[in-house]
């Protein structure tokens, strides 16, 4: 079995325009993000967008395009339409690669779609890191995750999980793992989560990636070979990541 990559993407962004189709070292966002997908060893690379202009950007890129509804919501949504579009079979492995993720590394890209194949009872893939500083891992806006001896995510959360008792969480190095928001999802899976309403615990958190506990959608974790590079949020971090394309000694 292999596995696809579909790179949802949209030009509507609020806090920087037109993001993916900016200009990183000579090269529209996006190019960058199709060309460690294509690199990586999915069988076919889709953009799927409802934009014209990223449409053109990802063929010129050399990945396939799926044009889309324009009222999606998240990436995932947007991913379960091109799936039903393309009527995929249902075992089939799909890997969302962020349009944002410009210097997301390619081995990563294999390491989650490979997970997925490797447990064919998951219904989900998705990548962690060891969080080795103490500030992080009480640090709200990064997400933990806690998986069984299995490698089965158990809980996603904000909160600093798991909690160290006999230290009051003093003892924290080496015991959480810091979420990386790559996923892979069979397609069949990938319907029911896009189906679903918000969960509670989806709400409660601000995690979408919780609903699938709901839908007791097995997620299967890998530990990360290769971090991915800072994603682009803002015009800073484009600068930042431009800097980064083009090497030492940029300006």
């Amino acid at each position: 079995m292999s596995f696809i990559v579909v790179i949802p993407a949209r030009l509507a962004s609020t806090r920087l325009p037109n993001k993916v189709l900016r200009e990183l070292a000579g090269e529209p966002m996006l190019a960058h993000v199709c060309r460690a997908a294509l690199a990586s060893r999915a069988e076919r690379v889709i953009v799927a967008t409802d934009s014209t202009a990223i449409a053109d950007a990802g063929q010129i890129a050399g990945a396939e395009v799926a044009m889309t509804r324009s009222d999606h919501s998240c990436g995932s949504d947007r991913i379960a339409e091109v799936v039903t579009t393309l009527a995929l079979r249902d075992d089939q492995i799909v890997v969302n690669v962020q349009a944002d993720e410009p210097l997301m590394p390619v081995v990563l890209i294999d390491q989650v779609g490979q997970a997925l194949m490797d447990d064919p009872g998951a219904g989900m893939a998705s990548a962690r890191t060891p969080i080795v500083d103490a500030a992080d891992f009480v640090n709200p806006n990064i997400v933990k995750v806690v998986s069984s001896a299995s490698g089965r995510a158990l809980y996603f959360s904000r909160a600093p999980i798991p909690f160290h008792r006999a230290s009051g969480n003093q003892e924290v190095m080496g015991l959480g793992y810091r979420h990386l928001g790559i996923y892979a999802y069979r397609v069949a899976a990938l319907k029911r989560f896009s189906a679903a309403p918000v969960s509670a615990l989806e709400q409660h958190e601000s995690l979408e990636q919780l609903r699938a506990f709901d839908l007791e959608l097995g997620i299967a974790m890998v530990t990360a070979a290769q971090l991915p590079g800072p994603g682009v949020d803002t015009e800073a971090d484009l600068i930042a990541v431009a800097r980064l394309l083009e090497g030492p000694g940029s300006a």
